[in-house]
């Protein structure tokens, strides 16, 4: 590896601290290593020259990774320069205190890693920074802070979408202990997350900020210290002056330090914010005070928006010169010892760096994606059949009335039946929780949770503040911590203004921490449409293709009230025994149906499934539900309200037509039971998708019959969707959405 010596204003900026301790006098007094570097400081001079070959080791790091890209060899330069005062951080908190790290958090990690055996720090970072398969954190997928044994959990946030999970996990903590479950972090622990000033404006970092103050409004534990990391700059947005300071220190429910000045003050006052946050179980905002050299990135021209006068005045800011001087100045370290310290820092940078380029990259796709969506079904079916005691169930649960006693004639709708196998769960899992808007006093909009939380609990079955983004925060938290979460989103439109907490964060831990962590949970979404003109399109959402193109999400979308029960228990059972986390998309119109072809014929109706019958008490995906399987002549595929409509099509079809339809029900949306539909297909002569979402923004359709097609299938295929169409309000809905007769004439049409 060639070393660039043009000089540049990393150059500039070290050569500046090379040249205050080639200078510096020594000091009158040497500090001994435990003496404090002043009276009423708690730092001592053996933790201020620690914390300074923390910062070096960092800014070695840093130097390096800047000549790797330039030479090829690298692919990544935000650097943590200018922002090393965080490794006091990472040396005060406790090892078993759960880190959600900003981006900058390079001298965090240093400083962090001396607590933790096997931890190798220097070469760890740039084993990211080079995209090595080595990389202990993501494996090469991506150059993020982490570590397992230190419990920092791997963020990709840019722009803090990682705080509303940050404070589930804290709020989680007091909630895991409230309900008698051990989870993997102590009692006493406490969350730290970090972000800069220009990400504290962004949405979800205020809602991060708003919920953990609302929680200790209410009372309850959320023991979170925010650490806004202050350079003063977005990439070439100025953050104004004092913004951050007269944002959030006047804020209620949220206790404020400033963190500026010299190290050792830095030190005291971050120690102070630390201790009152763990002994008051209470959210805490650490305003570290940073500057940010050399640019966002390496690829950052940054005179294209500061002067050189600006730059140069930056640079003097540098925290290594600052701490140097303050650690000379008051005795704690010769200068000629912080010489050396930075001479082995960036001889083990360069050895590292040398080491990091010729370890292997991820090379084969299998690699890449394998920790993205893990699916190990023996172990899926052994968590299913976790015992539930019928004792426990009649006695503390159904109130004397088991839910299979309930059969014909008075059979359960879907909600009753979602309702039972909820409570079902609850019994079998004492460490899943239930949550969201008027999920506790009220049972939900639809009933669904209702008595849940007489027979549970306010402290399984709880009610949260209106809003998804924190509904989705507190069940990564919740995951991350051991608990299982089982949050609801009151409406399926109600999610899409959350959706990155799916998307940006939930679904990418176990990818970038390469399956080290992950946060398992089933949200239920109460969606799609047919509600009979009800509510509009907030109330009438058939739009999921966002939901479907989430790399490693399930989706579950039941549509009978027996099904709905096996593959919630799948979906449970597959969020614990392989972390994924599931989406359990219930039709709202099917609900409360009791019919299928004529009022009062009851054949919506269904027996509950028992929790004691093998593989038959679940479904897992793959696993399809097939009508009148002998039929040849077409194969209609759909799913949910797409089902119901169907079948009544297909009666209709061979009643008027004398065609013999069989009905494929998908039952899981990601991953397509591709497989099984092709085996039906291949048994008949024509196949209809029909679509109940929207016809370019659901991509159902679309990937069964490319799937058909691609595979040789000999049959004819075609399909009906419902209009690329918002639901608009009455009956005009029935205009835009999918039709019993669109599917009569459909089928017609190829045949």
């Amino acid at each position: 590896m060639k070393i660039d010596s043009n000089p540049d204003r990393v150059r500039v900026v070290e050569e500046s601290l090379e040249r205050y301790l080639e200078s510096a006098p020594v000091a009158l007094r040497r500090l001994a290593r435990d003496e404090p570097l002043h009276p009423g400081t708690s730092l001592t001079a053996g933790q201020a020259v620690e914390l300074f070959t923390d910062q070096a080791r960092s800014r070695a790091v840093d130097v390096v990774a800047r000549e790797l890209k330039r030479e090829g060899l690298s692919f990544y330069t935000i650097s943590s320069a200018g922002h090393e005062q965080n490794a006091v951080l990472g040396a005060l908190l406790r090892r078993d205190d759960p880190c959600f790290l900003h981006y900058r958090s390079g001298a965090f990690m240093m400083a962090r890693a001396r607590g933790v055996e096997g931890e190798t720090p220097v070469l760890d970072a740039l084993l990211g920074i080079t995209a090595s398969a080595d990389d202990p954190v993501s494996h090469g997928r991506h150059k993020v802070f982490g570590s397992h044994r230190g419990w920092v959990i791997p963020q990709t946030s840019t722009i803090a979408s990682h705080l509303p999970k940050a404070v589930g996990m804290a709020f989680s903590i007091a909630r895991a202990r409230r309900i008698g479950v051990a989870v993997t972090v102590p009692h006493d622990a406490i969350v730290c997350c970090s972000f800069g000033d220009a990400s504290a404006s962004h949405a979800t970092a205020l809602t991060g900020l708003n919920s953990a103050r609302y929680a200790h409004r209410g009372g309850r534990p959320t023991p979170i210290l925010f650490v806004c990391e202050d350079n003063r700059i977005g990439v070439s947005v100025d953050t104004p002056s004092e913004w951050i300071r007269d944002r959030f220190a006047t804020m209620t429910n949220l206790e404020y330090f400033d963190a500026s000045g010299p190290l050792d003050q830095v030190w005291d006052v971050t120690r102070e914010a630390i201790q009152v946050c763990r002994t008051r179980r209470c959210p805490v905002f650490l305003h570290l005070d940073c500057v940010r050299l050399w640019g966002h990135a390496g690829s950052d021209v940054e005179t294209t928006y500061r002067t050189w006068e600006e730059i140069t005045a930056i640079e003097q800011g540098d925290p290594l010169l600052a701490n140097a001087r303050r650690i000379v100045e008051t005795g704690a370290a010769e200068p000629g010892e912080l010489r050396a310290i930075l001479r082995a820092a960036r001889e083990r940078a360069r050895e590292a760096a040398e080491e990091a380029v010729r370890r292997p990259k991820l090379t084969d796709r299998a690699e890449v994606l394998a920790p993205l969506a893990p699916y190990d079904e023996a172990a899926v079916r052994a968590e299913a059949a976790r015992p539930v005691v019928d004792a426990a169930r009649r006695s503390e649960v159904f109130d004397g009335v088991l839910p299979e006693a309930a059969t014909s004639p008075t059979r359960r709708t879907l909600a009753a039946q979602i309702n039972a196998a909820l409570a079902d769960e609850l019994l079998r899992r004492p460490e899943m929780i239930v949550f969201g808007e008027d999920v506790g006093k009220k049972g939900g909009v639809y009933g669904l949770t209702a008595q849940l939380q007489r027979r549970f609990g306010i402290a399984r079955i709880f009610d949260t503040l209106l809003d998804e983004t924190t509904i989705l925060g507190i069940a990564q938290g919740a995951g991350i911590a051991g608990l299982l979460p089982v949050p609801e989103i009151q409406y399926l439109a109600y999610l899409h203004n959350a959706i990155d907490q799916l998307r940006g964060e939930a679904c990418s831990l176990s990818f970038f921490s390469a399956g080290r962590y992950t946060n398992p949970m089933v949200v239920r979404i109460a969606g799609l449409g047919y509600q009979k003109g009800f509510g509009g399109h907030f109330h009438n959402d058939n739009s999921i293709g966002a939901l479907r193109e989430i790399p490693g999400l399930a989706i579950a979308v039941p549509s009978r009230g027996d099904d709905a029960v096996r593959m919630l228990r799948g979906s449970l059972a597959l969020a614990r025994a392989c972390g994924r986390v599931v989406v359990f998309l219930e039709p709202i119109a099917l609900y409360h149906e009791r019919d299928l072809y004529e009022p009062g014929d009851g054949e919506w109706l269904t027996d509950y499934p028992t929790c004691d019958r093998g593989d038959a008490s679940i479904l897992l995906p793959g696993e399809v539900a097939v009508t009148w399987p002998e039929k040849q002549e077409l194969l209609i595929v759909s799913y949910a309200n797409g089902y119901r409509l169907s079948l009544r099509a297909a009666a209709r079809l061979e009643r008027e037509a004398g065609l013999h339809v069989r009905v494929l029900d998908l039952r899981w949306l990601n991953p397509l039971p591709f497989e099984a539909v092709r085996e039906h297909a291949r048994a008949c002569d024509a196949v209809l998708v029909v679509d109940e979402c929207r016809a370019t923004a659901a991509g159902v359709a679309d990937a069964l019959i490319a799937d058909l097609a691609e595979g040789g299938y000999a049959g004819r295929l075609g399909s009906v969707r419902s209009a690329d169409s918002y639901v608009p309000l009455g009956p005009a809905a029935e205009l835009v959405l999918v039709s019993e007769d669109d599917i009569v004439e459909g089928a017609m049409r190829l045949t």
